[in-house]
């Protein structure tokens, strides 16, 4: 299914599940933000026409011919809805959204080229991000992508987006091609996010592990919460989360797995002196810093983030215009029992505008 506004007598959730229905009216209680939605840069495609990758090993390569298929059927039909501003608008209305956190398409990332040409690509997708935004201000803010092979790079153009585009973060992948964000040579780039004090969405395009996951979508649906709970193991037990302690990072897909099992950090953290080299307190506490969005599709599971981690720690998302998408998120937020309404607004873009400095209006 693409993202279309759900029908109200449609129930989504599995069974066991209390689901949740469209609940957007012209009477909408809360200011609501959506931080993951993605954006497409047909003109970044055609300079890869006659790109040569410097590293061969394409981890978003669907070796499933019926995936391929499928993903390729997608990308036509929701073409319009990754390019065309008011078409997305459109959406957002439809779907009681204020305002969008655009972010690029994952496969714009690009970490596969040689550096200068992934900046290049970089330049053309940040520069039309901030033409939508600028185009429409009322209704979206801009996260860039960098080339995070090479550092200095990185850097480079993360300055540019942010103080010259008025972008207000950096989307980044869990991993630089297969090496991991803490073992990739990427201390001054956390640093200068930290410095700046921008928000870093991370959002995972294919796995790793793609030998075992090339059939029933199992990259997405399986790898894509494996790729981020890799990544946030990382940051948390190679001390990152510990030397960049004011970092702002939100991590797509509910967080991936480690929210919903965390205590599996903690356990061997207290009997273990390889689970403590670079940590002065429990795994948890540094997890307890992190954000999470709302694309996990089933209210309990929903509440349990919110209840474990706080309503001050969940983001809105959909994950805009894929089929993994959330269809209906300020229902989705909305069906979570025993939620206040002073949490709901938090959760539906209080957080997300305080992240990313969006001012909220009087009275939401």
């Amino acid at each position: 299914m693409l993202f279309t506004c759900s029908n109200p007598a449609h129930n989504h959730a599995p069974a066991g599940d209390t689901g949740h229905h469209r609940t957007v009216t012209d009477g909408k209680k809360h200011f609501t933000v959506d931080i993951h939605c993605h954006l497409h840069v047909p003109a970044a495609d055609a300079m890869l026409k006659d790109a040569k990758a410097a590293d061969q090993r394409n981890l978003y390569v669907d070796t499933n011919p019926l995936t391929s298929e499928i993903n390729a059927k997608q990308h036509t039909d929701i073409l319009d809805k990754l390019t065309d501003p008011s078409v997305r608008i459109a959406d957002m209305d439809a779907a009681g959204i204020d305002v969008q956190a655009i972010s690029p398409s994952p496969f714009h990332y690009n970490y596969v080229y040689e550096a200068g040409f992934a900046r290049d690509t970089a330049h053309v997708v940040n520069n039309r991000v901030a033409e939508v935004v600028g185009q429409h201000p009322d209704r979206f803010v801009g996260l860039c992508t960098v080339p995070l092979q090479d550092v200095d790079i990185a850097v480079a153009e993360l300055d540019r987006c942010v103080n010259d585009l008025g972008m207000k973060g950096v989307e980044i992948s869990t991993n630089v091609n297969g090496t991991d964000l803490t073992r990739a040579g990427l201390e001054k780039f956390f640093a200068r996010v930290e410095e700046l004090g921008v928000v870093i969405f991370m959002h995972p395009i294919g796995t790793s592990f793609k030998e075992r996951m090339t059939d029933h979508y199992f990259r997405n649906t399986i790898g894509h919460p494996l790729e981020s709970a890799l990544a946030v193991g990382h940051l948390v037990f190679d001390g990152y989360l510990e030397t960049y302690p004011g970092l702002k990072i939100c991590i797509a897909h509910g967080g991936g797995y480690v929210p919903s099992y965390v205590g599996r950090f903690d356990h061997p953290y207290h009997l273990r002196d390889d689970c403590r080299v670079n940590l002065t307190k429990a795994p948890s506490e540094y997890v307890k810093k992190l954000y999470f969005d709302t694309v996990v599709f089933t209210e309990h599971q929903l509440r349990y983030l919110i209840e474990t981690w706080g309503a001050d720690h969940i983001v809105m998302g959909t994950d805009y215009p894929y089929d993994m998408a959330e269809t209906d998120p300020v229902g989705h937020v909305d069906s979570v029992k025993n939620l206040s309404e002073d949490d709901k607004a938090l959760v539906m873009g209080a957080n997300a505008a305080a992240l990313l400095g969006i001012e909220v209006p009087s009275g939401s």
